[in-house]
Order: C-alpha cells, then sequence, then structure tokens
C-alpha cells in the first residue's frame, strides 16, 4: 500500500491595496460653528437680489405654459360632452355643471401667451423677496390686558379642607365634575372629610370607595375631591360595605423590644408577631386566621420601644380615626413604675423604695395638669399612686414618650411602663407576644 501525501488546507492572504483611500473632504471646515452677525447675511442677501434684478429686468414677458401648443386633453368619460343637460334642472340649472371645451378645443388656461382667451401675464416687480416686514426685537410688545388675580372662592375656603360655594355668575365647572351642591357663600368641605366625620369610614377608604364609584352624593355618583355641603345625602353601595366588613382589628400584647410602626435602627416591628403560632388559644371572636388578615394592618397609637402592654392594629379606618384622631379622646390606661431621681438617674439621692413617700405632693398636683410639650400644654390626666414605686396614668391624648417625658419635669425616673386599657377595651389575661381579635361586641 503506498503512502499518499497529506493535503494540507492553505488561506490565501489577501493582497494589499496599492494606494490608500483619500481621505474625504469634510463638510464644513473643523472646529465649532461661528454664528454669523446679521449684518453680514443681510448684505449677502442684498447682493444675490441686486444680481437677480440684473439678469432678469422688468416687464419681461412670462414664458407660455409647455403645454399650450398641445391642445386641451381629450374628455375621456363616456356621454355627451355636455354633461349639464343629464341633470335634473337643465342646463344652467342649480345642478348643471360648467361645460367643458370640446375635443381639440383650447381652455383659457393652456392658451398660448398673446392669443385671444390667454390670460395677462404676471408682471415681475424689482422689489426683494423678503419685502415683508419681519419680527423687530427691539420693537415694544403691545401691553396685555390686566388678569385677574383674585382666587376662585369655589376652590379656595377658609379653613382647610373648607370651600365655598361659588356665586351665581361665576364659571362653569370643568367637564366631568359635577357641579358644586349648597347654596352661594356655603361653606363646603371634602367629601372624603366628611365621610370619616359621619363615621362611615377613613379618608383613606373614602377615596378608595370614590374612586371605584361606590359612592353617590345626592343620588350622582362622588368624584375625587368633590367638595359637599353638610346636609349632603351621601350613600355607600353595599359593595363598599361588604369589603369594610372582612376587615380585622387585632390586639397584641407588645413585648420590650418591638417598635409599632416600621422597622428602625435594627428593631423589628410589633406587627411579624401577627402570626398563627403566636394566636391566643382562649380567643372568644370566633374568627379564623387568613393570609390576608396580616396586610395592611396599621398601629392604632404609640407603644414605645422600653414599653409592653396592649397595641391595636387594625385595617379598619374607622377605629383608628376613633383612637388616634384629631379629636379623639378615647381614654388610655398605664401603669408606671418610678424612681426619685431629682439629680438625675446617675445622679445623687436617688431613691428606688417607697418613692411616695419621697415624693412631694405639689409635684403630683403638677402631673396631673399644669405640664407642657413642645410648647404646647397637655390636657388634663389623672395621675394616681397605684402602690409605693407605681403609679397609675390615664390619658386622653398621645403623645412621643409622653408619660416619660412628663416624669422627667418633675423629677421620676420611669423604669418600666404598660398600657392596660384602651377605652372599654382591657388587655386582661392575654399572655406577653401574643394576640388576639377584636370581637364583635367590644367596642372602644
Amino acid at each position: 500500500m503506498t503512502d499518499q501525501p497529506k493535503k494540507t488546507l492553505q488561506l490565501r492572504q489577501k493582497p494589499a491595496a496599492d494606494k490608500p483611500a483619500a481621505p474625504r473632504a469634510p463638510v464644513r471646515p473643523r472646529g465649532p460653528a461661528r454664528a454669523r452677525p446679521l449684518a453680514e447675511v443681510q448684505a449677502e442677501r442684498a447682493a444675490r437680489e441686486a444680481a437677480w434684478a440684473a439678469q432678469n429686468p422688468a416687464g419681461g414677458e412670462r414664458r407660455p405654459h409647455p403645454d399650450a401648443d398641445r391642445g386641451a386633453p381629450q374628455d375621456r368619460r363616456a356621454g355627451p360632452a355636455n354633461r349639464g343637460a343629464a341633470r335634473p334642472g337643465g342646463a344652467g340649472g342649480p345642478g348643471a355643471r360648467a361645460e367643458r371645451p370640446a375635443a381639440g378645443g383650447r381652455s383659457e388656461r393652456y392658451a398660448p401667451a398673446g392669443r385671444p382667451g390667454a390670460p395677462a401675464p404676471r408682471q415681475r416687480t424689482d422689489a426683494p423677496r423678503d419685502a415683508a416686514p419681519r419680527f423687530q426685537p427691539d420693537a415694544p410688545r403691545p401691553a396685555r390686558a390686566p388678569r385677574d388675580l383674585r382666587p376662585d372662592p369655589a376652590r379656595v375656603g377658609k379653613a382647610k379642607g373648607q370651600h365655598l360655594a361659588p356665586s351665581p355668575g361665576s364659571a362653569r365647572p370643568p367637564e366631568g365634575v359635577p357641579p358644586f351642591l349648597g347654596r352661594p357663600g356655603e361653606q363646603l368641605i371634602r367629601l372624603n372629610k366628611r365621610m370619616a366625620e359621619l363615621g362611615l369610614c377613613s379618608r383613606r377608604e373614602a377615596d378608595e370607595w370614590i374612586a371605584r364609584g361606590w359612592v353617590r352624593v345626592n343620588g350622582q355618583p362622588a368624584v375625587m375631591g368633590q367638595p359637599v355641603p353638610p346636609d349632603a345625602q351621601v350613600e355607600v353601595l353595599p359593595q363598599a360595605r361588604h369589603q369594610q366588613a372582612g376587615q380585622v382589628t387585632i390586639l397584641l400584647h407588645k413585648p420590650v423590644g418591638y417598635v409599632s410602626g416600621l422597622p428602625e435602627d435594627g428593631h423589628e416591628s410589633a406587627a411579624v408577631l401577627i402570626k398563627p403560632q403566636s394566636h391566643w388559644r382562649d380567643d372568644r371572636s370566633g374568627r379564623r386566621f387568613e393570609a390576608s388578615h396580616t396586610r395592611g394592618l396599621a398601629p392604632a397609637g404609640r407603644l414605645d420601644i422600653d414599653s409592653t402592654g396592649l397595641l391595636v392594629l387594625t385595617q379598619d379606618g374607622r377605629i383608628a380615626r376613633t383612637l388616634i384622631g384629631e379629636d379623639a379622646g378615647v381614654e388610655k390606661e398605664y401603669l408606671v413604675r418610678v424612681h426619685w431621681a431629682p439629680n438625675g438617674p446617675k445622679g445623687v439621692g436617688v431613691v428606688t423604695q417607697d418613692v411616695q413617700a419621697a415624693f412631694p405632693r405639689e409635684r403630683l398636683a403638677l402631673l396631673r395638669h399644669g405640664l407642657s410639650l413642645d410648647e404646647q400644654p397637655l390636657r388634663p390626666a389623672q395621675v394616681d399612686w397605684q402602690n409605693p414605686e407605681q403609679l397609675r396614668f390615664v390619658l386622653t391624648e398621645g403623645k412621643k414618650r409622653q408619660i416619660r417625658r412628663m416624669c422627667e419635669q418633675v423629677g421620676l425616673h420611669v423604669v418600666g411602663l404598660k398600657r392596660i386599657r384602651i377605652g372599654r377595651v382591657v388587655l386582661g389575661n392575654l399572655p406577653v407576644g401574643q394576640w388576639r381579635y377584636l370581637g364583635a361586641d367590644e367596642q372602644f
């Protein structure tokens, strides 16, 4: 068997070009574009106009149309030449059409210049093309008519959230927005605020219901931001009632180390404790836990990270308004363990036992009424001794760290704080870290 030579595949190299391609000339000189002066542009334009006027003297005869010698186009339509006679009314009647020239005839449009029936040629003038008046930047502008800067009384009221009904001669509301209800000059209020005042829902829920079309005012569908008078008839559709019936309110015995709202400074929110494992076994509400019950829970009231006790988490805006609204006056009861520290908790003279005997009585009266926080006087409070080292507070407001700051002003140092009641709902035997539902028969 003879050996056959091995074949190898070789790639041919592409021959190099004999001459390099010449660089393409730039469209304009290199470098940044330079704005030409206005005088230079105007001088160049005037030179062009003068050259054109020299080549085309005035009075020259206009060239005839290129189709002038060919004759008019043939009528390609079927039927008689005079179509107007076929229309009702006869020739010259209301339905008649203008007669067209016969085949081979010439119309005025196609007649050569200088012949009978031809239009007179237009005479050119020596006036430049830009003889029209131009915009003069330095010319004074015409004065504008004065505008009425007074606010619209239909949208601006005397107080926040209030409006005034417009006068009979005021402008109409925009399309899609119902007219303002009420008499001229009557104070109006936003619909969501009015619904919250009536106890129907919170303002946020009202906006959601209005957007879904579940609210009617005097029988008409409501719109977002609509102002209404106090005597307006507000109707809520059954869909909104059904959604509200599925909302829950949860009572939690918050332990120390959890914050009431969103997580902060590395501390978890108390809402993470709402899970089936921490549901109190003795809950008598009859509700069964669902995953949807943890969505949209909001704390209705503060409870500091160093405090424990009853914390309300709710999906119902009505309960949130009742507890923390602007005009809320629900009582909240606390048990507070204190030390007598007139020179601070690390100063001299700290008393930890039988604090009641060392604490001056006039300062106890100051705790009940007479203190201010953030330059605002506090409401009267009920403050009594529960035992020699523990006070009982009953407040109707809830400022940030209110009890601790009140005690600091009278020389007391808080070492323990527990909330045991909100309105008519008590903490009871609910264990620390566990929760239960608010019963249908319970109200704050």
